[in-house]
């Protein structure tokens, strides 16, 4: 720290540091590292001195100033951080970027304090990852040619938009990094601090997606709570959810440098807790469409939970509280990891975003069971808690994060309403890249180029293949084609089935969740679904959004439905029944999807690969 460091941290009247300013060294590496930062809803005067504007107070002090406002969207005045900063000069562990290699460059991209350590240290594994301008497609200055992937399509839109161009912008914005751009353009201040350890709140439109920073949940009402809580929207009642964000008095940081002194000053007008505001994004209750149910309940408390011990537990590390969907259902469920994936973008602040370094509560008392668990060790590598875990508890969370949930409206993917024509969304492809990588899902190389086809088979009583030996034996008749068959359920860890499905380039089902698994096939695959029971659009579009080409079965002459089916609540229903299939017009079909297969430039390319190394 320079010596007009230490005359503004030496000026400031002892009795009065706690609440003017505080020393937050940024890494051990770097000791004489000082910020000194004093947050407030301020106006910037100079008293006796004359007024200064900042590009003077820049120049009075030699060290770096970054002026960083907290929020740009808001009519009010700018909450300004001042940060002194000298060059840290720490290092980084570059073992904690578990990444996709592909993805690394739009990392460094997004951190290029990150970046520029690997450049300076002759460690540094990811070298070949620099200097590439790339970026994910939501950052304000990434140009389309740069970003992650561009929009494609070649389909007719069917009146949805009136150009080509807003039919790109459409499908950009429903189901691609677009989505995330949104959010984060949405993002509106709720609770506002005033100092480090007061409260924050912030969130996008309709609070689909929620971060905040000493928030105080109350759980000691669970002690009286008996039944089984999921799906509930009064787990919290008012009072349970808060943060300090009152006004207090403002004191003045005084800077003896060249006879300027600054003070900070707060109006006794302004107001740190936008309850109105907060209300009014309280529109959509529902238990999977947002965290209005729970934010509803958001209150200003009288003073800082962590600072004056009124929580039971202090929660150091990030936090996730996730409100899940049903978890035994593969195309649900991935509902749930897909959008926390999506979330982890939309609050890329910091070179840790990808960390496992994590925790994860979920909004229920059931204990988590799932054949999809092993997929949190994609995001957490700390066991997951429940509502079990704190009750009786008040419990401060340091940093909290709410993410996007399973069921918004028009939110991905349950409820995602594509345009027509468009295909190959960058956020689903980026998202089966990071799942896989974290997994440590291999694609074997291969002696020859023969396709690999693999056939679904269901262990449950409707939407059978009634002659699905039949179709097996015309497929293992080919030559071409190396044929298997699967069953997945709890029999095989989720793992292992990710193991047949990213290795395979034709994947075969009828209708139901195990189709999911398209979003783990490779980019040059192809989804076959048998017959769709009259459930057009659901896999169709996740095909779509994924970028995998899709066929189904389209005569229906050449198929025989079992019976008119019988859903459990009464009626004729084509998905609680079971199918047989004309073994010719089912091979056509397949060789329709082996030749895409075959003509795509990412299967030879890998075809070209595998043949090299061998």
């Amino acid at each position: 720290m320079g010596r007009e460091g230490e005359e503004l941290w030496m000026s400031v009247n002892k009795r009065d540091r706690r609440q003017t300013a505080f020393i937050e060294p940024m890494c051990a590496c770097q000791k004489a590292m000082l910020h000194i930062k004093a947050i407030s809803y301020i106006s910037l005067i100079s008293f006796g001195k004359g007024e200064r504007n900042l590009d003077s107070l820049r120049s009075a002090w030699p060290q770096k100033m970054e002026l960083c406002s907290y929020t740009k969207r808001l009519s009010v005045p700018a909450l300004l951080l001042l940060v002194f900063t000298e060059h840290t000069g720490c290092g980084y562990n570059f073992t904690d970027i578990n990444l996709p290699i592909e993805h690394i460059p739009y990392y460094f991209n997004s951190f290029p304090e990150v970046a520029q350590q690997c450049e300076e240290n002759p460690d540094c594994p990811f070298k070949s990852s620099l200097g590439h301008k790339v970026c994910w497609g939501y950052e304000r200055d990434c140009k389309p040619q740069n970003s992650y992937s561009t929009p494609s399509c070649p389909g007719d839109h069917r009146g949805w938009v009136k150009t080509k161009q807003d039919q790109l912008r459409t499908f950009y914005t429903q189901g691609d990094f677009g989505y995330v751009r949104d959010q984060l353009q949405e993002m509106m201040v709720m609770c506002e601090p005033t100092f480090k350890e007061d409260s924050s709140l912030e969130c996008s439109k309709h609070l689909r997606f929620c971060r905040g920073r000493n928030i105080m949940i109350n759980f000691t009402d669970l002690n009286t709570r008996k039944e089984p809580l999921r799906y509930k929207m009064d787990v919290l009642k008012e009072g349970q959810v808060g943060g300090f964000c009152t006004l207090t008095q403002m004191k003045y940081l005084v800077l003896d440098t060249s006879g300027l002194d600054i003070y900070l000053v707060c109006s006794s007008t302004d107001i740190l807790f936008h309850q109105d505001r907060l209300a009014g994004e309280c529109d959509q209750i529902s238990p999977l469409q947002s965290w209005g149910p729970e934010l509803r309940y958001f209150s200003r408390l009288p003073r800082r939970p962590i600072v004056e011990k009124d929580c039971d537990v202090v929660i150091e590390k990030p936090t996730f509280i996730l409100k899940i969907d049903a978890t035994v259902n593969m195309y649900h469920h991935f509902c749930d990891f897909f959008n926390l994936y999506a979330s982890l973008h939309v609050n890329s602040s910091h070179p840790s975003t990808f960390s496992t370094d994590i925790h994860i509560l979920i909004w229920e008392s059931f204990t988590y069971q799932s054949t999809f668990g092993d997929v949190w060790e994609t995001f957490t590598s700390h066991p997951i808690w429940d509502l079990k875990t704190f009750r009786g508890e008040t419990v401060c969370f340091r940093n909290l994060v709410l993410p996007l949930l399973p069921r918004m409206i028009f939110g991905l993917y349950y409820n995602t309403p594509i345009i027509w024509g468009c295909e190959k969304s960058g956020l689903f492809h980026a998202f089966s890249k990071h799942i896989l990588h974290r997994l440590k899902i291999p694609h074997h190389s291969r002696g020859n180029n023969k396709i690999h086809v693999t056939l679904l088979s269901r262990d449950t009583a409707y939407r059978k293949i009634l002659n699905e030996d039949e179709l097996i034996q015309g497929l293992k008749e080919n030559p071409d084609y190396v044929v298997q068959r699967v069953v997945y359920n709890r029999n095989m860890d989720f793992k292992t089935q990710l193991k047949y499905t990213h290795n395979s380039d034709i994947f075969i089902g009828i209708h139901g969740a195990g189709l999911t698994h398209l979003l783990f096939l490779p980019d040059w695959a192809v989804i076959f679904e048998l017959y769709n029971c009259e459930d057009e659009s659901c896999y169709l579009d996740l095909a779509r959004l994924r970028g995998v080409k899709y066929i189904t079965w389209q005569n229906h002459t050449k198929l025989v439905q079992q019976d008119e089916g019988h859903h459990p609540d009464g009626g004729a229903h084509a998905k609680f029944t079971n199918y047989s299939f004309d073994v010719e017009e089912f091979l056509r079909l397949v060789q329709v999807a082996a030749k895409h297969v075959k003509n795509h430039k990412a299967f030879k390319d890998f075809h070209n690969t595998t043949h090299d190394e061998l």
